[in-house]
């Protein structure tokens, strides 16, 4: 069976998602919320598999991982989870100010600006740090570990859709009722 460029693509894509997944979904370092922010934080240490918890070893359980591929990748996410910390810091500093900034009898707009441009560096900067765990993680991982935790997130994500629609549908009222 020869693959076309497009699937090849969307198989890579996958995979790189599902890598982010694995580093990113379950971490929620870095609440990702406006000034307000009204982000959350993930499990009891607010940094999940970034900080080498429960959910990190339910993964390699899950993909079967070596003991030498454990070793490599708690040592990635502990780095990681590591300069997030640090990364949600800065930004709980920036909320902080945006907040004080807004409590002001006038705020002042370029203030407003120049604290929304930090935001977005913060920001980047994490996404950054981010992008080289995943791309750590997937040096370590085979190409059929990687499509295992691809398929176990895309089931996670339908489940989650799925709950979604159902609390909607209850949610909403009926019409006529």
């Amino acid at each position: 069976m020869t693959l076309q460029p497009n699937a090849i693509k969307w198989f890579v894509a996958g995979a790189v998602l599902a890598i982010a997944s694995l580093v990113v979904t379950t971490a929620q370092a870095a609440p990702m919320a406006g000034p307000g922010g009204s982000g959350h934080h993930g499990g009891a240490d607010g940094f999940g598999v970034m900080m080498g918890g429960p959910r990190l070893d339910r993964m390699l359980d899950r993909i079967n991982a070596t003991a030498e591929q454990r070793a490599q990748i708690k040592e990635i996410t502990a780095s990681a989870g590591a300069d997030l910390k640090a990364q949600h810091e800065t930004g709980k500093a920036l909320r902080e100010q945006f907040m004080a900034l807004f409590a002001q009898p006038t705020v002042d707009a370029r203030a407003a600006e120049e604290l929304r441009q930090k935001q977005m560096v913060q920001r980047d900067t994490a996404s950054k740090r981010v992008l080289q765990a995943m791309l750590d993680v997937s040096r370590v991982l085979s190409p059929e570990q990687r499509r295992q935790i691809a398929d176990h997130m895309a089931q996670r994500r339908d489940m989650m859709q799925r709950h979604q629609r159902e609390r909607r549908s209850v949610d909403t009222p009926k019409a006529g009722g």
